[in-house]
């Protein structure tokens, strides 16, 4: 085991907020408001795998943030949000299968609470965005330690799980917050929270933040367009209801950049006839032997593989309307990551993954922003080859199958000019890097 030893004088406040950001650097005792200085070490930790008989290097993933080139023209006040799938308990052994790779230490609840509250605590962010979560008191307790407090909206049915929202109340102020059960509308048992903030500095300064877990079945583009749909209506109500104020809606979409549900989101419209039910939300071309050398391989996938059929009852769950076949934005939405560049992205901007286990490889968690807010950071992604060489997560030092995304908004009276200019631009420095 080799092991090496760095010794660090910072402010903890300056090196999350605007340098780097270690899962594992530090305790949540040494998250105070002082400069401070720490020895970091850096280890080779092997485990042995016995159904493989090989033992495995973890690799320790480092993300930093990048900063936008072109910054609002009006330095207004700012905001970080982050949103992240923390992996429910039972989720994570009910579907053991998708972690076969992991030891099984790693993907105990205990273990990896800690590892989850130390990001999110070393994140530092005004704003928290969880889903699938199902350990909610456990997390409220740390956050609550650290400044926070939050709400929790549990899915309905059987379901253990749900989305939290935790905020700093010395930054914001709640004035609303409501939520949608999906199952209302016959829709699945997935629920979204909605709510209305205003900053304690600046009491015109209002947001409205959304956070969402979509339904994961991806032959269920049918049910993931209701739900998405719901989500807009009741957003684009709310906003309405408080002035028009701009909104971030987070979660994880379980859809892919490439997929129909996507360009729904980014446009104004969609044909849902142009598009096989089964595939508009993009999961089933990402499955992890598709990816060579952080190249998807031809060939994996058949039009044959696909059945091309929308039902009444298929077309109502997506547009809420059986006669209708086209569904319609009703917002002006961006994803924060596609506006600022970073170094492992796809050819619409977004990061290359953010979620990986056995049957996934791909990015299905947003940030989407309106009018009104710009992003001027984001926590930038690891690289396909880099995510490959964990060979699926969540692992030593990461307490989740997804990465947690994060990003930093400013309030601008000119982003309805500046959205249809060109994409901003991050620092050219490596902004994701990895320690074996």
């Amino acid at each position: 085991m080799a092991l090496e030893a760095l010794s660090l004088s910072f402010s903890s406040q300056a090196l999350f907020s605007r340098k780097t950001f270690h899962g594992r650097s530090l305790r949540s005792c040494c998250f105070s408001r002082t400069s401070l200085s720490i020895n970091i070490c850096n280890r080779i930790e092997r485990w042995y795998n016995p159904n493989s008989n090989k033992t495995f290097v973890h690799p320790k993933i480092i993300r930093r943030w990048v900063e936008s080139d072109s910054p609002p023209p009006h330095s207004n006040d700012k905001f970080t949000v982050v949103s992240y799938n923390a992996l429910s308990e039972k989720n994570a052994s009910k579907h053991g299968g998708l972690y076969s790779n992991v030891a099984s230490q790693f993907v105990n609840w205990d273990y990896r609470k800690k590892l989850i509250c130390e990001e999110l605590i070393g994140l530092d962010s005004d704003i928290i965005c969880l889903q699938e979560v199902d350990r909610y008191n456990d997390l409220l307790a740390t956050m609550e330690k650290e400044g926070y407090v939050g709400n929790y909206k549990r899915r309905t049915g059987d379901a253990t799980d749900g989305c939290a929202m935790f905020w700093k109340p010395n930054v914001f102020k709640l004035l609303e917050g409501e939520s949608i059960e999906f199952k209302e509308f016959e829709l699945r048992d997935n629920i979204a929270q909605l709510s209305v903030f205003e900053m304690c500095n600046a009491d015109t300064s209002r947001i409205l933040v959304g956070n969402i877990h979509v339904l994961f079945n991806q032959n269920r583009g049918d049910m993931k367009l209701g739900q998405i749909r719901l989500l807009l209506s009741r957003a684009h109500a709310l906003s309405e209801k408080w002035g028009n104020i701009p909104m971030v809606l987070a979660g994880d979409f379980n859809i892919t950049p490439q997929s129909a549900v996507y360009k729904f989101l980014s446009s104004s419209e969609l044909n849902i006839t142009l598009h096989d039910r089964k595939d508009l939300s993009g999961q089933k071309s990402r499955h992890p032997a598709q990816f060579t050398g952080g190249k998807i391989k031809p060939g994996i996938l058949k039009d044959s593989d696909f059945e091309y059929c929308w039902t009444d009852e298929e077309i109502e769950n997506a547009t809420g309307d059986s006669s209708k076949t086209v569904l319609e934005n009703p917002l002006e939405l961006r994803s924060s990551y596609a506006t600022v560049k970073g170094t492992a992205r796809d050819s619409l901007g977004e990061p290359a993954a953010t979620s990986y286990h056995s049957m996934f490889l791909g990015t299905v968690d947003y940030l989407w922003y309106s009018n009104d807010l710009v992003p001027t950071r984001v926590l930038d992604t690891p690289s396909i080859d880099i995510l490959l060489k964990t060979r699926g997560l969540p692992n030593k030092h990461l307490g989740s199958d997804h990465l947690a995304l994060g990003s930093e908004f400013s309030f601008t009276q000119c982003n309805k000019e500046d959205t249809n200019g060109s994409t901003t631009t991050a620092a050219s420095t490596a902004a994701t890097e990895i320690v074996e």
